[in-house]
């Protein structure tokens, strides 16, 4: 059953507009709000004339408006007497949170609104079931808590707290079970397709929820959905500088002209007044619409004589006026649960009234080198050893991609300095990388290790380069064993882990941008592998290849702005054949 909680106070206390802003906070929260309101004696609901009026008049006892929108339902009363507030919230849909606007007299909890310039006494003071007072001032002897009356966050978690009422849970990281790595009996070869749909099936967020403000959320992934706390733009305004006045006021005449009412409108400085029908005013751009306008000239438009305005026809209704929550409604979707956050989103957030968000926590990447030939750059001149280029490129790339990166540093072929060294990484990250050793031959020390957990998976990946992936976990923590040869890393970890890696994160699948281009190369390919090939874009506009196709090649990697993608299908490439370049922009590589 829904909490429930009240709102009282006299007329023009502010109770209407603090309902208002606990909705949209309530919202902003991820929950979801209904409101019940006692309104005065005699107060009809529906503009008379409307249909549903006329068919109320007519006798109906139910009349049900229907749109694509909402659904509004009214009940005549008639001779029956009016409904106590229980059975009225029977009536209501389940929800998180009633949120009850009058009833003063009811049992539920209440918050009393309080403006000094009413001068009306305390409710709080006579009636037990109001348990905090809410005001624009400081009144003395009060029996219960005080709050700011414009403090809606505090305010909120008074009720949240009253009423045992907590945010919608945040998605636990879920913890990967120990066989999701494993692939059906029988399988040898998997296509790439196969293998990236297993790991986009079997893996789920292994971060935890964090609330941080919104300004420092830049590359952070939402934990949930993030609802708009108040419209934007929060009220009707003017698009441009010019005069505003109520279009169905306008006379007939081509050539119009109106009074002007002293005073104007601008940004942060509101005209207080109403604008009488057939006036006008003078508006700036972004001020609010002054109470009797709809509509605005542009000033360029316009012949200014004394204290009248003219112009040569009269503008589209609403012309130049902007409404409110035209670009975001208060309580709508802002951005979804797994949205990476950029700076426009940051924009957007600040713009609806959000200053903190939930997001994941930020991935950690392990990233491990292993062998007794690697040495560091430039620590040798041994042309029997390899200098370490692994390690560097992929913790270059979990920090490209806004994850935290963790050096787990270089390990010998000594199996307990292994098994220290994935103990550490899994303390210390949330998903390991290791290069090399992961095949299944007599130095492959990384994959005999990880065999001892029972959770070691060789994916023969029909594509080149690449083919050898292993997937295991240490404890809980996947590990991803990619390739030792550079090139054939940094495919892999492009085409496998990155779309991976956002999933443990807490975000969406990331498919490759593919740009279909002709080539500027010939090739025959043989069928049954999908090929990635290093390339850029020629100053013609198609697709050139490195000179080699060696995964020993390196140079490529920094040569091309992107990769071919060859499909597991023969094919018979020749200079202008159509082909699909996936360029690096489109894997976040910057």
């Amino acid at each position: 059953m829904a909490r429930i909680f009240g709102i009282t106070g006299w007329k023009n206390s502010g109770k209407t507009g603090l309902v208002e802003r606990l909705v949209a906070e309530f919202t902003a929260r991820g929950l979801t709000v209904s409101t019940l309101k006692h309104t005065h004696h005699g107060v009809d609901l529906e503009r008379k004339g409307t249909d549903t009026h006329r068919h109320r008049i007519a006798g109906a006892q139910e009349v049900v408006l229907v749109s694509d929108a909402r659904i509004a339902q009214l009940h005549e009363l008639r001779d029956t007497p009016k409904p106590d507030l229980d059975t009225l919230l029977k009536r209501l849909q389940p929800c998180d949170l009633v949120i009850v606007e009058g009833f003063k007299s009811a049992s539920h909890p209440k918050i009393e609104a309080c403006r000094a310039e009413t001068g009306q006494p305390l409710i709080a003071r006579e009636n037990p079931t109001v348990r905090a007072v809410a005001a624009d001032h400081t009144p003395t002897d009060l029996p219960c808590p005080l709050f700011d009356l414009d403090d809606t966050s505090a305010i909120a978690d008074f009720i949240a707290e009253e009423t045992g009422l907590a945010p919608r849970p945040v998605p636990k990281a879920a913890g990967l079970k120990n066989d999701c790595f494993a692939l059906p009996p029988g399988v040898h070869w998997t296509p790439v397709d196969e293998a990236l749909a297993t790991l986009r099936d079997r893996l789920a967020p292994v971060t935890g929820p964090e609330t941080i403000p919104t300004d420092k959320a830049r590359g952070r992934i939402l934990a949930r959905d993030h609802m708009a706390l108040r419209s934007n733009p929060p009220g009707a305004n003017s698009a441009v500088d010019g005069y505003t006045f109520a279009h169905a006021s306008l006379p007939s005449e081509t050539q119009i002209t109106l009074p002007l009412v002293e005073g104007r409108a601008a940004a942060g400085g509101p005209f207080e007044g109403t604008v009488p029908p057939g006036h006008a005013i003078r508006i700036l751009t972004g001020a609010l619409l002054p109470k009797g306008v709809d509509t605005v000239v542009l000033q360029e438009d316009v012949t200014l004589t004394g204290d009248t305005v003219s112009f040569p026809s009269a503008p589209k209704p609403g012309a130049n006026a902007r409404a409110a929550g035209e670009d975001v409604e208060a309580g709508k979707l802002a951005l979804p649960m797994g949205h990476k956050l950029r700076a426009p989103d940051i924009a957007l957030l600040s713009a609806l009234g959000l200053s903190e968000v939930e997001t994941r926590t930020p991935l950690r990447v392990g990233v491990l080198s292993t062998g007794d030939e690697l040495a560091a750059p430039g620590s040798t001149l041994d042309v029997a050893r390899t200098y370490d280029a692994n390690r560097p490129m992929l913790l270059s790339l979990a920090e490209t991609w806004g994850y935290i990166p963790v050096d787990l540093g270089h390990v010998s072929d000594d199996r307990d300095a292994l098994r220290d060294a994935f103990d550490a990484g899994a303390e210390k990250a949330d998903v390991i990388l290791t290069s090399g050793g992961a095949s299944a031959g007599d130095e492959d020390h990384v994959s005999a290790l990880l065999q001892e957990t029972g959770s070691l998976h060789h994916w023969r990946i029909a594509i080149k380069p690449g083919r050898p992936l292993a997937l295991a976990q240490w404890g809980t923590t996947p590990v991803f064993g990619l390739p030792g040869n550079p090139v054939a890393a940094l495919v892999t970890t492009l085409i496998f882990a990155r779309p991976a890696f956002s999933v443990l994160a807490g975000g969406g699948w990331l498919d490759p941008m593919a740009m279909t281009l002709p080539a500027a190369f010939s090739k025959k390919k043989k069928a049954g592998r999908r090929e990635y090939l290093r390339a850029r874009i020629g100053e013609d506009g198609r697709v050139e290849a490195f000179k080699s196709e060696g995964s020993g090649r390196i140079s490529g990697l920094a040569w091309a702005t992107g990769l071919v993608e060859l499909s597991d299908d023969a094919q018979d490439i020749t200079p202008g054949t159509p082909i699909q370049f996936l360029p690096y922009a489109g894997f976040d590589l910057t």
